[in-house]
């Protein structure tokens, strides 16, 4: 081990040892979590309004306060900004970050001195405990890179602006600035494609140990090295690479092409970052589930996913939470969002410690016909029509087609961008379909009733999906491809790169 690697074994050690003892007894961090919430917000405009001083239970909580999304906490947002104190949180945020929503535009997430812990230090936390975990650090001892958005940061009310993943890099330590890589001035290009171009240029002669991202702008990272290099594989660029940290999306769709590109595995580690706070991360290296972050000044609530849009849906604390339900994610926190409803979907594959899964997005789904497909099911099922044909593919995403202009009966099509095709399409959609029935008992009623017939799959042409990505102006940085719509937005948007006839 290097000098680095070796000054954080006991700190890494000491780290791991710490998410053992709260992991255990994780329900009761979470009651002392909302107890101490709750006390702390009791004088902020909102305990104000909501009888914070007489709440004493969860029960009590869920009485006074109802679940929300932006829209409804968006008037406190808006006296934060107008410069009114103790408004969600005591004091003022020490930042926002700003995210897309689909209703409400740009959404302002307070961020607060008391909620920055949650953020940096667990992803300090879960590099650590990785380390401990498996003793491999090497990862400490040359550059590491985050492709991160821009850290530039605006003014909203007086209080700095910008992307979560922009605002993280004012927060790395000092202990990693020296290792990070790529410089600021190339981090704080806005266009994504220049962006990639100027780290390939700072980057290609570097000792690059440790690579942090979202899957598919890694893959376009990886690309660009191996078209500048001439090498065949990332680890003739890198041959130290070891460490690949990743979150917001499920990474095995991507798996087999980007360990294509590395020339084999590397230690990996995902996480489950979001603007509203650092929600779980995988404790145990190759085994199933991210460790949910209960001991991090947020309490959770679960709505199991089919009573979310309820007017007074099932509202479980994580004592009560079960194996295998699909349960909307709600949470509470040191920044002042209360019973808020981030729109993702989680399955426990574990209550003790409380282990689980993304299984998708609140919005994101198809239930056209009444199937409530979820994103956790056509991953799957892309994952084993993938695996038994022998492709790769680059990326996808699924949409009902009600009135199919060619006549028939309605069905799903699959949108693709292969790296590799299938020699057979009709077979791979077979087997596509077969794999979703298998997962979703509506879906299978439908096929067999002959309401929906199999699905179809268009093959889309290279780089599509970075051409839709850019047509958003959402090319690289934290944005995500949808994986499912209930509407044909997405789907008429690709069909027009579509090659002509």
């Amino acid at each position: 081990m290097g000098l680095k690697s070796v000054l954080v074994w006991p700190f890494a050690r000491f780290t791991a040892a710490q998410i053992d003892r709260w992991a255990m007894q994780a329900a009761a961090v979470q009651e002392r979590t909302f107890q101490h919430l709750v006390y702390r917000a009791r004088h902020t405009a909102f305990g104000r309004e909501h009888g914070f001083e007489r709440i004493r239970t969860y029960e009590d909580f869920k009485k006074a306060v109802p679940i929300r999304d932006y829209e409804a906490l968006r008037p406190w947002v808006d006296r934060i900004i107008a410069g009114e104190r103790d408004v969600l949180w005591p004091g003022r945020p020490r930042y926002f970050a700003k995210t897309s929503g689909t209703t409400s535009g740009v959404k302002y997430i307070p961020l607060t001195t008391d909620s920055l812990p949650n953020h940096v230090g667990t992803a300090r936390n879960a590099l650590f405990n990785h380390f401990a975990r498996t003793g491999r650090g090497a990862w400490l001892d040359g550059k590491v890179i985050f492709l991160s958005g821009s850290p530039v940061l605006d003014e909203v009310g007086g209080i700095p602006t910008g992307r979560l993943s922009g605002i993280v890099n004012h927060l790395v330590p000092a202990w990693l600035r020296s290792n990070q890589m790529p410089s600021y001035a190339v981090n704080c290009i806005e266009d994504w494609e220049e962006k990639v171009e100027r780290i390939v240029d700072e980057t290609l002669r570097a000792d690059m140990r440790l690579i942090s991202g979202i899957p598919p702008w890694v893959q376009m990272y990886y690309e660009r090295l191996l078209a500048r290099s001439g090498k065949a594989t990332i680890k003739e660029v890198f041959p130290n690479l070891c460490m690949f940290v990743y979150g917001g999306v499920n990474f095995e769709p991507y798996r087999a092409k980007l360990e294509a590109l590395v020339g084999g595995e590397i230690d990996s580690l995902e996480t489950y970052p979001a603007s509203e706070g650092f929600i779980a991360f995988q404790d145990r290296p190759g085994q199933p589930g991210l460790l949910l972050n209960a001991n991090s000044g947020i309490f959770f609530e679960f709505v199991p996913s089919g009573e979310i849009f309820n007017e007074w849906p099932t509202r479980l604390s994580l004592r009560e939470v079960e194996l295998g339900v699909n349960y909307a994610l709600i949470i509470n926190n040191n920044a002042g969002l209360w019973s808020y409803n981030i729109g993702d979907t989680v399955e426990f594959v574990s209550t003790n410690p409380p282990r689980l899964l993304v299984t998708g997005r609140v919005k994101h789904f198809i239930s056209a016909f009444g199937e409530h497909v979820i994103g956790k099911e056509v991953e799957e099922a892309m994952l084993q029509a993938a695996e038994a044909h022998g492709v790769r593919v680059v990326e996808f995403t699924v949409a009902p087609q009600i009135a199919p202009p060619e006549g028939g009966l309605p069905y799903h099509e699959w949108w693709v961008e292969f790296d590799t095709p299938p020699a057979d399409l009709d077979a791979f959609s077979a087997t596509l379909d077969a794999a979703m029935t298998r997962q979703n008992i509506y879906y299978q009623d439908l096929i067999q009733g002959k309401i929906l017939r199999p699905c179809t799959v268009r093959i889309l042409p290279r780089d599509a999906f970075r051409q839709y990505m850019k047509s958003l102006g959402k090319l690289g940085g934290q944005n995500k491809v949808p994986r499912l719509s209930n509407d044909r937005q997405i789907a008429e948007a690709l069909a027009l790169l579509l090659p002509q006839p």
